[in-house]
């Protein structure tokens, strides 16, 4: 039975350097061994099956030899074995599936998170500009409606 390292499929990142690299570098190693684990479990059967057919012919005398029993026993414990080695890949590889898509989705979800911290800090920014901008004009204002005539008209009415 084949014993490779537990993972997933990975699929290709884009080349360059640092953490990007390093994954796809991973995720290339960790696909080249779950295909040896497959094409090895797969081989371990297809040869198990073919001796327990051989073992299993049709022989003259009636009764079988023990060590044919015993050969056909463990051919067929074998099978058994690269077939649950199979499964477990499968379950191996879902369970990556479902794990990759939900660091996929957290990563998308980082990412929208840091876009959306940055257009608040651009609103907030604008929204500030907009407030000094409007004080001013309105200090501005101020000044006129003081300095002008007809506040100084107003002034002298009784």
């Amino acid at each position: 039975m084949n014993k490779g390292a537990a993972g997933g499929l990975g699929g290709g990142a884009g080349a360059g350097s640092g953490p990007t690299a390093a994954a796809a570098a991973a995720a290339a190693q960790k696909q080249k061994t779950l295909v040896q684990r497959v094409e090895g479990d797969i081989a371990n059967i297809v040869d198990n099956f073919s001796h327990l057919v051989n073992v299993a012919r049709v022989n003259d005398p009636l009764v079988r030899n023990s060590q044919e029993a015993f050969m056909m026993e463990m051919r067929a414990a074998r099978m058994v074995q690269a077939a649950d080695s199979l499964l477990k890949l499968v379950s191996e590889l879902k369970q990556t599936a479902i794990f990759s898509g939900f660091a996929s989705l957290n990563d998308h979800v980082e990412q929208r998170r840091i876009e959306f911290n940055q257009l608040a800090e651009k609103t907030d920014h604008t929204l500030s500009r907009v407030g000094e901008e409007a004080a001013a004009s309105l200090k501005e204002l101020e000044s006129h409606y003081s300095s002008s005539a007809l506040k100084t008209m107003q002034n002298l009415q009784p």
